[in-house]
């Protein structure tokens, strides 16, 4: 049980464990509403497209943080912009702003002395820097995610499945949207510290898309898909410590492992549970 225990005895091992499954649990929680509504590709583009925000904050030493939220804030508001202007569809917008604002981030981190040194950290993060600071905020950042899921549970169920209804039933559907990716947003910013801006998708779609396969109610859903989150932080951590490799990285691939293993199990027992034809 040695190897178990070991890689947590430090106490900034202590607070990498803490701040991952706080992390793990926000990014379940507002993931279940991405993988229901199908909106991967547009929490993929905001995760590329707080980059420039980072890099600007580096490059003019300021928070990171704020000048990530800024940067999805502008992502964000061209999406709509382009979508409302145009006829092109909404992930055109989406796939055009992905692609500027990584080029952007690229070319403003290029400016700065370190480049790959600050490269590396902003894309993969840096898990085993966890700060206290940084536990207190995704602590309550956790609070103020499952209080907003909580109170608008039944707004964001019935857009993800009808916004017709939604619109019939008066539960302001448009708002709602809105409110959904700010709380996406958010959420995509408080935890880029733990796994890195471009990691952080696997922690946000690979924990929900696997609770899916199990359950199906949408609270199970955040529920289980928060407990693998945790679970691939604590795995992630062990195997990172006794393997030598990349705490963030390690973390991020676990997820995605979890899914393939659990597609695959799911596939076999439906498969032996297919009655065989007879002639």
């Amino acid at each position: 049980m040695d190897w178990l225990v070991e890689p947590f005895e430090l106490a900034f091992q202590q607070r990498a464990l803490l701040g991952g499954s706080l992390a793990a649990i926000v990014l379940s929680l507002v993931g279940t509403w991405v993988v229901i509504r199908g909106m991967s590709f547009l929490g993929d583009a905001l995760v590329h497209g707080v980059i420039p925000g980072i890099a600007l904050a580096v490059l003019l030493d300021f928070n990171p943080v704020l000048g990530a939220l800024g940067a999805a804030a502008v992502m964000l508001a061209g999406i709509s912009l382009v979508h409302r202007q145009t006829t092109f569809s909404e992930d055109t917008s989406i796939g055009l702003l992905f692609v500027g604002m990584l080029g952007l981030g690229v070319i403003l981190i290029s400016r700065t002395t370190s480049y790959a040194g600050n490269i590396a950290e902003i894309l993969f993060g840096d898990a085993l820097g966890v700060t206290s600071g940084d536990v207190v905020m995704l602590g309550v950042l956790a609070i103020v995610v499952t209080v907003v899921s909580v109170v608008l549970y039944r707004p964001f169920l019935v857009l993800s499945f009808n916004e017709q209804k939604a619109a019939v039933l008066g539960l302001r559907p448009r708002l709602t949207h809105v409110v959904l990716l700010i709380l996406i947003t958010v959420s995509i910013v408080g935890s880029f510290q733990t796994v890195g801006t471009l990691l952080v998708f696997a922690m946000l779609v690979g924990p929900p898309a696997t609770a899916s396969l199990i359950v199906r109610r949408v609270p199970s859903i955040m529920a289980t898909g928060a407990a693998l989150g945790v679970f691939a932080v604590i795995a992630g951590l062990i195997i990172s410590y006794h393997a030598d490799t990349s705490a963030s990285a390690t973390i991020a691939i676990v997820p995605i492992v979890l899914f393939f293993l659990t597609m695959t199990a799911r596939s076999l027992v439906n498969v032996r549970r297919t009655p065989v034809a007879t002639a």
